[in-house]
């Protein structure tokens, strides 16, 4: 049994943000803190007041956790603090106040954009809950008293007992008392549900997986009602992406997503007599697709459009078709250093958008040899589906349009055009290289749609790309045909395939590292650049990706897997992995990061692969020994066991994490309790005309059994529940009189 908390956070967008650049604008970012410790940084917006970001991660956290806290910032300029001193700057130091006790930072001399990268505990456990947590901000002074600068008050039990949050959350200066400058710092739109599960022994689940299998089995009689019909029937719009997921998840673990996602094209299929109208809804089957798509085929997603994605960020060309839209300044000159002119520009455009359309078209063909086996059986299933459904001669493009519907459109076109949100990219792309992306995402969703006549008539300037969009559309249905036709029955089986797809913790790249033992003195310029690789079960690093001399830490002998603070390297992006050698002492390994994503992204990798580790240390040194002490807390002895806390727990969910098939059977378990009241009614309403008529079968008391058995084994598992928060509760009870009684 397990206690998992996931904060999902979405940070959605920003308006009416402060002027913080000559040139009348600002470049936003936000940074997310759990704890005061940075776990999240989006992409740099350039040139705007009111940013879109539209970035979704989930946190996994443990249950200590406290604050959360989010911080817009300008790109060139950080957190600007009250110029008190006369050299224009101020001398500022933070004091934190909570339950009558009291910690101060160092001074950061002579700094308006002071950075400080401390923490502070404080125990909670005898404050009342509505103490607030203080942090001030303070000039410091030599001679003359210390000037206020601000502070920021904090409710350390809102989220916990809220567990959801969303809406606008206006950004407040450090003096809130001051409402005439309320409104001036703009607002953050934020979306944060935190979610703590009590995930029970497999065996509990299993009842209910097995009834969700067998509800995808070859006995579905379309007469009778089933178990995916009713949770179709009663998800609501708000839920049904996060149960998509969760089912997706449950049945790619037991080898049986294309059978699953069967029974919902079939349903789809029976709701819907109008073609053009299919799968264009946000309905359980299309939500479900979305997140195979997702789950099974992001690898092939970035072999797909990486090069082409990375080749249009580099060159950065000017591409506009919209005469409306065009601008010349931005198109730049002539050889002859002459202006170009509106025909010019839309020439050129045209042009680069045939290279990048005829690029992208050649790689979706050439994927056919190398598509997951997993993407063509749904593809195949979706396209037989369809082809029984409407199989009339005036019909015959929805059998591909069903297709590009998923594969195009929501796949292939959302990634072209926010790559980033697809792990194509680092960061979001700027205006000009938008547009670009923005022009290529729409001639593929035309190419798509299989009809070049309606975008023209609503955009007549795409006019210009109607020849490469009409061979686009024979070339997608060529290789549709292609990929609908493969036989897979050599290849390996689902679910084994799905495993070596999405199963793998693996993680590589280049990265700057240094290795010490025993703690030693560090050299004057200690990081080299190596080629790192985390596999099942070591991290190796080489000079190169392909060399053959390489050295590896096992990872059964990591101990822990930590940040170090800044001013030990002066970057904020180092974090150390100490480890266990044959004799008994440890090394240390120090990765410097290039951005705070990286450094979060190799944390929650490793910190995931060594989750069932044993040998763990439960304290740790942030700092480094150098000279004769640790700079963190100026110990002298080498082998003090450390002065801070791990924090194993705090990990980042990733698209390519192993499938946890206890927490999914969990969160959808959560979902059917909650809904349970509605399926009952809803199952009363189907089965009804069949009793009245008398007409049950012995196929109908087998569905009439599966249903009841739902609901039997929800019952089951709610009673587990139970019994393990009596004894949560029992053992509560119990420390606390012995408590009393010391």
């Amino acid at each position: 049994m397990a206690k998992r908390n996931t904060l999902f956070i979405r940070i959605v967008e920003g308006k009416n943000l402060p002027i913080k650049d000559i040139t009348g604008s600002s470049d936003p970012y936000c940074i997310v803190r759990i704890d005061n410790e940075a776990i999240i940084r989006t992409a740099t917006i350039w040139k705007t007041l009111s940013p879109f970001w539209g970035e979704e991660y989930n946190v996994h956290l443990p249950p200590s956790f406290h604050t959360i806290s989010f911080h817009v910032l300008d790109e060139d300029s950080l957190r600007d603090l009250a110029k008190k001193d006369r050299n224009g700057a101020s001398d500022p130091f933070v004091r934190v106040r909570y339950n009558g006790k009291t910690h101060e930072s160092a001074v950061v001399k002579k700094s308006c954009y002071p950075r400080w990268n401390e923490s502070f505990e404080f125990e909670l456990d005898d404050a009342p809950l509505d103490t607030p947590l203080s942090v001030e901000v303070w000039d410091w002074d030599l001679v003359s008293k210390n000037d206020f600068l601000g502070k920021v008050l904090f409710n350390i039990h809102r989220l916990q007992s809220a567990h959801q949050e969303e809406g606008w959350f206006r950004l407040v200066p450090d003096k809130p008392k001051h409402s005439q400058h309320e409104g001036t710092l703009g607002s953050l739109r934020l979306q944060l549900r935190l979610r703590d599960e009590t995930v029970l022994p497999s065996g509990h689940y299993q009842p209910l997986t097995e009834l969700l299998c067998q509800s995808v089995g070859p006995h579905l009689n379309g007469n009778w009602p089933d178990l995916i019909m009713l949770i179709d029937e009663t998800t609501t719009a708000e839920s049904r992406q996060e149960v998509a997921s969760n089912l997706v998840k449950l049945f790619l673990g037991q080898g049986l997503a294309k059978e699953f996602l069967d029974v919902l094209f079939k349903l789809e299929l029976d709701k819907t007599s109008e073609p053009n109208t299919l799968f264009r809804s946000n309905s359980l089957a299309s939500k479900s697709m979305e997140s195979f798509l997702k789950v099974a085929g992001m690898q092939y997603l970035h072999r797909l459009l990486g090069p082409l994605i990375n080749r249009i960020f580099e060159e950065k060309k000017y591409v506009e078709l919209d005469p409306n839209k065009v601008e010349l300044k931005e198109a730049g000159c002539t050889g002859l250093h002459r202006v170009h002119t509106e025909a010019e520009v839309i020439q050129q455009s045209t042009s680069l958008l045939q290279s990048y359309l005829s690029e992208l078209l050649h790689a979706i063909v050439q994927s056919a040899s190398y598509c997951p086996v997993a993407l063509c059986q749904a593809f195949q299933q979706l396209y037989q589906c369809v082809n029984k459904r409407f199989p009339e001669p005036e019909y015959r493009k929805v059998k591909f349009i069903a297709v590009t519907s998923f594969l195009c459109l929501r796949f292939i076109s959302p990634a072209i055009m926010s790559p980033k949100l697809f792990h194509l990219r680092e960061k979001h792309a700027d205006a000009r290289t938008s547009r670009t992306l923005l022009l290529l995402a729409k001639a593929i969703q035309t190419i798509g749609n299989l009809d070049t006549l309606t975008c023209c008539s609503k955009e007549p300037w795409m006019g210009p790309l109607q020849p490469a969009i009409q061979l686009g559309i024979t070339q997608l249905k060529d290789f549709i045909s292609r990929l609908v036709s493969c036989d897979n029955s050599e290849d390996l089986g689902l679910q084994q395939r799905m495993s070596l797809q999405c199963g793998s913790m693996e993680k590589e790249g280049f990265i700057l590292l240094h290795k010490t033992k025993d703690k030693s003195m560090l050299m004057t310029s200690p990081f080299k650049k190596y080629y790192v690789t985390l596999s099942k079960d070591t991290l190796s690093y080489a000079r190169t990706q392909h060399s053959k001399k390489s050295s590896f830490i096992s990872l059964p002998r990591i101990r822990a897997v930590e940040k170090v603070e800044e001013k030990s390297f002066g970057s904020a992006n180092v974090m150390q992995i100490i480890s266990s050698r044959d004799n008994g002492l440890v090394e240390t390994l120090y990765l410097d990061c290039k951005s705070v994503n990286e450094l979060n992204q190799w944390l929650s990798a490793l910190r995931k692969a060594c989750s069932h580790n044993t040998d763990t240390m439960s304290s740790y040194h942030p700092g480094i020994y150098k000279g004769d002490r640790w700079s963190c807390c100026h110990q002298k002895d080498k082998a003090d066991p450390g002065c801070d806390k791990t924090k194993h727990g705090v990990t980042l969910q990733e698209w390519y994490d192993p499938l946890d098939p206890d927490l999914e059977s969990q969160l959808i378990y959560r979902h059917l309790i909650g809904v349970r009241q509605a399926m009952r009614k809803k199952y009363q309403e189907m089965i009804k005309p069949e009793e009245e008529d008398d007409r049950e079968t012995l196929e109908g008391e087998k569905k009439l059994d599966g249903v009841t058995r739902l609901f039997s084994v929800l019952q089951d598992l709610q009673n587990s529940h139970t019994a393990v928060e009596e004894e949560e509760e029992r053992l509560k009870n119990r420390n606390f009189l012995l408590e009393l009684q010391t």
